[in-house]
């Protein structure tokens, strides 16, 4: 199984904002942010700080794909 972010870049496009605004608001580092862009794991601490900031599920921002 992989994590998809899909998603959550389509959700950041819907509400006007880039990558840049995401982690500021978040509060997540560079280095979560660029897990996420190469479509890695990140800590489920990290995906709350992105629902909360975007006011959002977490199935609203990513899911499981089979490979």
């Amino acid at each position: 199984m992989s994590v998809s972010y899909d998603k959550l870049w389509k959700l950041l496009i819907d509400k006007k904002m880039n990558r840049t605004d995401l982690k500021n608001a978040a509060g997540i580092s560079f280095n979560v942010l660029a897990k996420m862009s190469k479509g890695e794991t990140v800590s489920m601490e990290s995906m709350m700080k992105v629902c909360k900031a975007l006011d959002c599920d977490i199935s609203d921002v990513m899911m499981l794909e089979d490979n």
